[in-house]
């Protein structure tokens, strides 16, 4: 199926009713279920122009053991959508949340397009960002076994995007090692997980570089302004209405978000 097809339209349609309405999917229409990642990622093009304006993307599945959780083979990208994106200190609703957990990631925010089909290299890539954040992602899915759902629909489902909180913008990020950047997460002042840039295919900037040239060969490319979170540092972290989350960046800072 193309973006513009009646398909991918049908598809980006149903996944929208239900990611407003909470109805969970145990798998999409027949008629209109992708077969592959092309017609997943052309699922997902014609969502955006039912969601509104693009935040910017995020990568699901950028370790091992969360590729072998969804049973995929590689990372996945999805779109992050402007009305879900909130800022660090925000209180955000829990209503609706289905998978119910707290993921601390890096997220980068680009200066410029990064246009043409690549190979694009990581020094040019680089070059592009204007800026790294802290953040928390707050992932979810339309469907009600999305372990099971396979990577074509997933795609279609924007690779689990849900909630976004945006953290602080960190100096000098590009002298920083990442992979050995430890994170620590806790939730209600207890600390239930730590982790490290390591965790991100072994540095958040392999997944950014991952991502770049990923999406030229889906119709797509990076643009100014675009933020993409890169995948989370440590296990996904269980969360529930009523939770204080902090992920702290020793050295760096830290984001936080309250859960209503």
């Amino acid at each position: 199926m193309s973006p513009g097809s009646e398909v991918a339209e049908r598809c980006a349609t149903v996944i929208w009713e239900a990611w407003t309405s909470g109805f969970r999917l145990t798998e999409l229409p027949l008629e209109c279920r992708p077969r592959d990642v092309v017609e997943g990622s052309a699922a997902q093009d014609a969502l955006e122009a039912i969601a509104g304006p693009r935040f910017g993307w995020k990568l699901a599945a950028t370790s091992t053991a969360g590729q072998k959780h969804i049973g995929v083979d590689a990372p996945l990208h999805g779109r992050l959508f402007t009305r879900f994106v909130y800022m660090s200190g925000d209180a955000v609703t829990a209503r609706g949340m289905h998978m119910r957990v707290a993921e601390a990631e890096f997220a980068f925010r680009f200066g410029r397009d990064l246009v043409g089909t690549g190979p694009h290299p990581p020094e040019t890539v680089m070059e592009a960002v204007a800026g790294m954040h802290l953040a928390i992602e707050l992932p979810d899915s339309r469907f009600d076994q999305f372990e099971d759902a396979g990577a074509p629909q997933l795609l279609a489902d924007s690779a689990c995007a849900g909630r976004f909180v945006l953290g602080p913008e960190i100096g000098g990020w590009l002298s920083i090692d990442l992979a050995r950047q430890p994170v620590h997460v806790s939730v209600n002042g207890t600390e239930v997980a730590c982790g490290s840039g390591a965790n991100v295919l072994s540095d958040p900037r392999e997944a950014l570089v991952w991502l770049a040239n990923e999406l030229p060969r889906r119709g797509a490319a990076l643009r100014a302004d675009d933020v993409v979170t890169t995948g989370v540092t440590t296990v996904p972290v269980p969360v529930a209405a009523g939770d204080h989350v902090v992920a702290v960046f020793p050295d760096l800072g830290s984001v936080t978000v309250r859960l209503i």
